[in-house]
């Protein structure tokens, strides 16, 4: 499936998903990487099978295999930490300063840009609503030059995409 078939398979309804779609999947703040990494980690995290193969399809051959499989691993340790994370930021007690005793290696050496994980680490953060995460990787990106506009533009794929995995799940469970 391609990213036409896929906003083709949207609702009238999301008419502005459908239109979101297409203008963000040229965004031209942010590079090709950062781009396609963003859509793909954000599909990872919205969790729905259809949208997942379709960006996949769409922007995985953007890609290095490397880069592909960096924002793969965004998704996943941000599953986990936004997870973690939230609890510590939510939950009174010392939760906050004990060690998480979490393993994160991805982190380390995620086997793209630092900038670029860090940029789809803040998408996925985005969708999965960890505040503390997203402040802490919003920082690291404008740490390293990433401009507010692309910061803005990461976490606007990340609302279409969600929006999107959300609204073909509501209607495939309505024709269930």
């Amino acid at each position: 499936m391609s990213l036409e078939a896929l906003r083709n398979r949207l609702p009238e309804y999301a008419k502005d998903q459908k239109l979101n779609l297409g203008s963000l999947a040229t965004e031209p703040v942010l590079t090709e990487q950062q781009r396609a990494g963003t859509f793909i980690a954000s599909a990872l995290a919205s969790r729905n099978a259809e949208v997942i193969r379709a960006l996949v399809a769409e922007f995985g051959p953007k890609l290095s295999p490397e880069a592909l499989t960096a924002a793969k691993a965004a998704a996943s340790v941000m599953a986990m930490n936004n997870v973690y994370y939230r609890f510590t930021h939510l939950v009174p007690g010392d939760y906050a300063t004990m060690p998480a005793k979490l393993r994160m290696n991805v982190l380390a050496k995620p086997g793209v840009e630092k900038t670029d994980f860090e940029l789809w680490s803040l998408a996925v953060s985005a969708i999965n609503g960890c505040g503390m995460c997203m402040e802490s990787h919003e920082k690291v990106v404008r740490a390293h030059g990433v401009s507010k506009e692309a910061v803005q533009a990461a976490v606007r794929i990340a609302s279409v995409v969600h929006a999107t995995a959300a609204t073909l799940d509501g209607e495939d469970a309505l024709a269930a």
